[in-house]
């Protein structure tokens, strides 16, 4: 087996390389032209995989593409249109990328989507699972329901072997984003009104998502699947900024605070989207690619977290 890794220089992209290199599994990492990429490996190097030029030339010799580069949440959107920016990137480009790879003879897809697929929280009922209704609710989770779906049409007509994985929040050394604002709050010692959060959300740790990748990679049951992940213990944002704080030696100061009156905080000043991953609940059932595939995450949430801190 030989594997196709695109966005090999992104967060999850890194750590996914490293550990296929760690396994002396075959790589080519897929970035962009200006990309920095350092890790010892082939690479290819591309201007654009949505319009650049035919991309056949560099799936040579590859049997398994893992597809992580996309268009992600942009927290100043500035294009005009931003569900036509996604399809074009998440969308027309995902389709572009597999039927390149057909072309040249690969065998498996291995497509990271999002659990913003099935929908943006679970607040009030169950755990997310593969066979709800998708839901998409922001032009991010509909560009990679609609990615999916093309995937899908490239199956029927092609016979190549598209596994869907859908992540929740994924965490790790170097994470950008909510989770990196936590940890710079806990290292100031800065007190944070969530003493009276009770809600409950699902992570995964970039090292157990690297394991699945490669589980989905490589095991034949794997094929025309789609899975949910998680580290498959969920936690509150009190006990997450808890756990945080004594993996860095910085206990959390947490403060009580009434709920609604946080959600009022939010809308008053625009934060309603990022107030809503701090205190909703979003929570996913693993339990099909456990049964599935006999995967069962390599690293505990307390180990992820503890790595987290060490950068």
């Amino acid at each position: 087996m030989a594997v196709l890794v695109t966005g090999a220089n992104g967060f999850v992209g890194r750590a996914l390389c490293a550990e296929l290199l760690k396994r002396a599994i075959p790589l080519r990492a897929l970035v962009r032209g200006g990309a920095d990429f350092d890790l010892d490996c082939e690479v290819a190097k591309i201007a654009d995989f949505v319009s650049g030029p035919d991309l056949v030339g560099a799936f040579a010799d590859i049997t398994t593409v893992i597809h992580l580069a996309a268009r992600v949440h942009v927290m100043h959107e500035s294009a005009v249109d931003p569900l036509a920016e996604f399809r074009r990137v998440n969308v027309f480009g995902t389709e572009r990328l597999a039927r390149a790879a057909v072309a040249s003879g690969v065998r498996r897809f291995v497509f990271v989507s999002s659990v913003k697929v099935n929908g943006e929280g679970t607040e009030g009922r169950e755990p997310f699972s593969e066979g709800d209704q998708p839901m998409p609710q922001d032009p991010y989770g509909v560009s990679k329901f609609e990615a999916e779906q093309a995937l899908h049409r490239v199956a029927a007509e092609t016979g190549l072997e598209v596994v869907i994985v859908r992540p929740p929040l994924v965490y790790g050394p170097n994470v950008k984003g909510n989770f990196a604002t936590m940890l710079k709050v806990l290292r100031r010692g800065l007190p944070l009104p969530l003493a009276s959060v009770k809600n409950s959300r699902s992570l995964i740790y970039v090292a157990n998502l690297a394991d699945a990748l490669i589980t989905c990679a490589t095991h034949p049951a794997a094929a025309g699947q789609t899975y949910l992940v998680s580290d498959g213990e969920d936690v509150s944002t009190p006990d997450l900024l808890r756990g945080l704080g004594g993996a860095m030696g910085c206990p959390a100061r947490l403060l009580p605070c009434p709920v609604g009156l946080l959600r009022l905080g939010g809308r008053v000043f625009g934060k309603s989207g990022q107030l809503d991953r701090l205190l909703g609940s979003l929570r996913v059932d693993s339990g099909k690619i456990r049964h599935d595939l006999g995967w069962r995450p390599p690293y505990s949430l307390q180990q992820g977290l503890q790595a987290s801190v060490r950068t």
